[in-house]
């Protein structure tokens, strides 16, 4: 039974920051890249970056600089930093470990981030 649990979240000023994690279970957590989503009120779910078994990472554009993904396989864990958080990060972050046919897989209850 695959089980990711996101925490971390909160709520912050502008240029703050947040390290978000997800705890995973279920599944060969090396053997899988792990991705953030994040979902704003009223707004689709959106991108936010990956992290891959090697390590190698990929951000949407508008992260770029600010948020790093990081993982720990030992712990099946993978984290998202966030830093200079501006007001249109708020949201609702999900990570995942890959997609279905409906789109991507967040099974977990994720986790706020507020940024007033």
């Amino acid at each position: 039974h695959v089980q990711l649990v996101e925490s971390g979240g909160g709520t912050v000023q502008p240029g703050g920051s947040l390290r978000l994690s997800c705890v995973t279970s279920g599944f060969v957590f090396s053997d899988y890249g792990l991705s953030w989503v994040r979902q704003a009120p009223g707004k689709e779910r959106e991108y936010v970056g990956t992290i891959n078994r090697n390590g190698s990472t990929y951000y949407r554009s508008t992260v770029e600089g600010r948020f790093t993904i990081s993982r720990d396989d030992a712990k099946s864990t993978v984290y998202l930093q966030l830093n200079s958080l501006q007001i249109e990060d708020t949201g609702m972050y999900y990570c995942s470990n890959g997609k279905d046919r409906t789109g991507w897989k967040t099974p977990g209850p994720g986790t706020q981030v507020t940024v007033s």
